[in-house]
């Protein structure tokens, strides 16, 4: 059998095809302790601001932060602690495998903070494990201060606690907890921060995002128990609480994973489908409630990533795949998380592993989203799934279209079969029907290394974010390479085993003006209320597969004196948290 597929994709979105995406839509999670490694203490980190600042290019709007993780149900706010670190906290108190106040942050966190791109929309992380007598003044305190210390950056909403299905295994809690008792306490959380903080500057109450939880199988804290029990009522305010639903997930999590993770396995895409199943039954019941459904913590390996694995460039295929997938399943926002030792992270801030700081290939796969999204406010996706695939070729192709205002603006091809930078390369080419633009010009923009094992060297669109120094751009490749739809209407795309090929229609893919702001006034900043749900997916489910959950928290990601103590930790606590 030839390695050629045919697709004819139709000119208007069919239906199916995504909501709106979002300027902010590709974004990072920061865990806590580890913030001032990505913005720098008293001197600014400038491969991060860069690489942000990159991507706010692109899409007209900064990528969503989220500040939250562990370790933000470590910390309390002090506010005369006027350094530039997380410091441990000499007199803590509080319950926990970690104590709940065994870290320190003051005034300069919100300072450094204050350094990422103008605008950029931030969900901060509130500590729910903290449970001694003064709980509802600690969390004030925080709340009040990141809200009164942000002014460059935009604060629109707060986590109140991180993965509280696991606070018992964690220790934080003991006794009766399952969500119903979680949701009593996020509650009393929440209207205390609402009356002290939100309602007194003129915020209106539905600013937090609950469920932040690690995994809903088998618990009770799915999104539809959540409002059973009462998460989403008013309590006395013009609204509720809630402002969008958080969850987490990564594919694949160390120690908890029931199988061995190859190159070959991650690279399947029907995996990633299987293992989010019980993920889209949570996008379906946030759709129900008329919330929007966020990511808030996604990773490809949990807690620090796979060397070998989450540090090359077939990481990135698999992260731009993600995306569109998550995307058409009208999943709002997604954020995936870095620690400042992990070999997951989009790039590594600081020097580690006897590394100086350096751009992962993954960050690629977000320039790629992010020029795929532009400025327009009027993306939509929506995946091609296919039932047969050529020889070798199985559940390795993701096809995906994007629309703009309406129309269609570009396809997108991944192949993701595993040629590493000493192999010889296959290709795979991609008949397509476009009998609406015959004659009409289609920009290749190619996602390229030498391989799928390739660790450096890794390109989007000609450009390459490594060879500055800092982070910025530099045109390596001026080679345009374009073809014309035949006056038949068809049209061919070879694409290389590892890689990507963008096909923009009508100019090179990020050279498009910006639109004038009406355009952009019907899609928020960062995320856009769900209007339907449908699940495209541009792979087959195997019937046999299983998803796999996780039943342990992400990352340890402590301060420089913890840090070697938490490495050697993580394999006594079975990678807790």
């Amino acid at each position: 059998m030839s390695n050629v597929l045919s697709i004819a994709p139709l000119p208007t979105p069919p239906t199916g095809t995504s909501q709106f995406i979002g300027g902010s839509y590709a974004g990072f999670g920061i865990e806590p302790s580890n913030l001032y490694s990505y913005t720098g203490g008293s001197v600014t980190n400038t491969l991060s601001v860069n690489l942000l600042n990159n991507l706010a290019n692109y899409t007209g709007a900064p990528p969503h932060l989220r500040i939250g993780g562990n370790t933000a149900d470590y910390m309390i706010y002090v506010a005369s602690h006027d350094s530039y670190d997380v410091s441990p906290n000499p007199d803590a108190v509080g319950q926990g495998r970690f104590a709940t106040d065994s870290l320190i942050f003051g005034p300069r966190y919100f300072e450094v903070l204050d350094r990422f791109p103008p605008g950029s929309p931030i969900t901060f992380g509130l500590n729910l494990a903290y449970s001694e007598s003064d709980y509802l003044d600690q969390i004030v305190s925080s709340a009040d201060a990141a809200r009164t210390g942000l002014k460059n950056v935009d604060l629109v909403s707060f986590e109140i606690g991180n993965e509280p299905d696991l606070y018992l295994q964690n220790e934080f809690r003991s006794g009766q907890w399952d969500g119903e008792v979680y949701t009593d306490q996020w509650l009393d959380r929440a209207s205390a921060v609402y009356q002290r903080v939100l309602e007194p500057n003129g915020i209106p109450s539905n600013f937090f995002e609950p469920g932040c939880t690690a995994s809903t199988i088998g618990n009770n804290f799915r999104i539809e128990d959540l409002v059973s029990f009462g998460i989403a009522e008013t309590n006395g305010s013009a609204n509720s609480f809630i402002s969008s639903w958080n969850q987490h997930d990564y594919y694949y999590y160390i120690g908890v994973s029931s199988y061995e993770l190859t190159m070959e396995r991650f690279t399947d895409f029907s995996t990633t489908i299987t293992q989010f199943r019980d993920w889209t039954l949570q996008v379906q019941q946030a759709t129900d409630t008329g919330y929007p459904y966020l990511l808030r913590e996604m990773g490809v390996v949990g807690p620090i990533g796979y060397a070998g694995i989450t540090d090359t460039f077939a990481a990135a295929l698999w992260t731009l795949n993600f995306f569109l997938y998550a995307a058409g399943l009208n999943i709002s926002s997604v954020q995936m998380h870095m620690t400042d030792n992990s070999n997951a992270s989009a790039w590594q801030p600081i020097p580690f592993y006897g590394k100086q700081p350096y751009i992962r290939p993954v960050y690629y796969g977000y320039a790629a989203m992010a020029q795929l999204i532009g400025r327009g406010c009027s993306t939509q996706v929506i995946g091609i799934p296919f039932e047969t695939f050529p020889a070798g070729y199985e559940d390795r192709i993701g096809v995906y279209t994007t629309y703009q205002e309406s129309k269609l603006a570009a396809l997108v091809f991944i192949n993701s079969f595993v040629a590493n930078a000493s192999d010889d390369k296959g290709s795979l080419t991609i008949d397509v029907s476009l009998p609406d633009f015959s004659g009409q010009t289609l920009y290749l923009s190619y996602l390229t290394a030498e391989g799928a094992d390739s660790t450096q060297g890794t390109t989007w669109n000609g450009i390459s974010y490594d060879v500055s120094g800092d982070g910025s751009p530099t045109i390596v490749s001026s080679d345009t390479r374009n073809i014309t739809v035949g006056s038949d209407g068809r049209v061919s795309v070879e694409v290389r085993d590892s890689q990507a090929v963008v096909a923009n229609i009508g100019s090179v893919i990020g050279s498009a003006p910006a639109p004038a702001d009406r355009v952009c006034e019907a899609v928020t900043m960062a995320e856009v209320t769900p209007t339907s749900f449908s699940i495209s997916a541009a792979t087959s489910i195997p019937a046999s597969s299983t998803p796999s959950s996780r039943s342990e928290s992400g990352a340890i990601s402590m301060p420089w004196s913890f840090l070697l103590l938490g490495l050697l930790a993580l394999p006594v606590l079975e990678f807790f948290p």
